[in-house]
């Protein structure tokens, strides 16, 4: 059985996860945390538990996904991990002066290692896969954990919505075909855990949402 651990982070209300079993083992999914008190609650939360974070990992490369990944490579030693092309984009700075304005003053730990579709992330006794859901980015990436029937669908999937494909990278045919082809085959029971928003299942975004169709 997985513990998810949703914290709701930064200016743009992302979802950051922190996802355990029984062996205390974790991975962070998505750590967004900006402000001071969200980097310690995330700490606090990994530490009260004695939870052993082992993978920080990332559905894309967008900089209200990654803020907090240099508080957990300072605190624990991790790297992040995301797909090969999403890598361009984790040095935070020129995306967010872009859509900002200001200077991003924060440490950018270098990317840890590249995913792979298809490829298994191991932590405790459980395994999430790596699907390729392009379309909100280039990289943009699913963990799926079968064994739960729990998906971290980042930016592609909402509850009634998608992600943005307007952004440099974004691509309408590739959301597209992320939603219908990838998404929406998976059990109609799987929890999916989005970046931004409240969790939804696959069946009820079947049944309501315009953009699985």
């Amino acid at each position: 059985m997985i513990t998810v651990k949703r914290l709701v982070c930064n200016m743009l209300q992302e979802n950051t996860y922190i996802v355990s079993d029984e062996t205390r083992e974790a991975v962070i999914i998505d750590c967004g945390a900006y402000y001071d008190a969200e980097r310690t609650a995330i700490v606090n939360y990994l530490t009260s538990n004695q939870l052993k974070p082992v993978h920080l990992l990332c559905t894309h490369g967008h900089f209200d996904h990654n803020f907090g990944n240099d508080t957990i490579w300072h605190t624990f030693g991790l790297k992040p991990e995301v797909a090969a092309e999403d890598e361009g984009m984790m040095e935070l700075k020129t995306m967010f002066k872009e859509l900002t304005g200001a200077d991003y003053l924060g440490d950018i730990p270098p990317v840890g290692r590249l995913l792979a579709t298809g490829e298994c992330i191991h932590f405790g006794t459980h395994q999430l896969k790596v699907l390729s859901t392009p379309g909100h980015s280039r990289g943009s990436v699913t963990f799926y954990c079968e064994a739960e029937h729990a998906a971290f669908t980042g930016d592609t999937l909402f509850r009634m919505s998608i992600g943005r494909t307007d952004f440099e990278g974004g691509s309408w045919s590739d959301m597209s075909h992320s939603l219908k082809k990838v998404l929406a085959v998976l059990p109609a029971d799987t929890t999916v855990y989005p970046g931004h928003g409240e969790p939804t299942t696959i069946g009820y975004e079947l049944q309501y949402n315009p953009y699985m169709h």
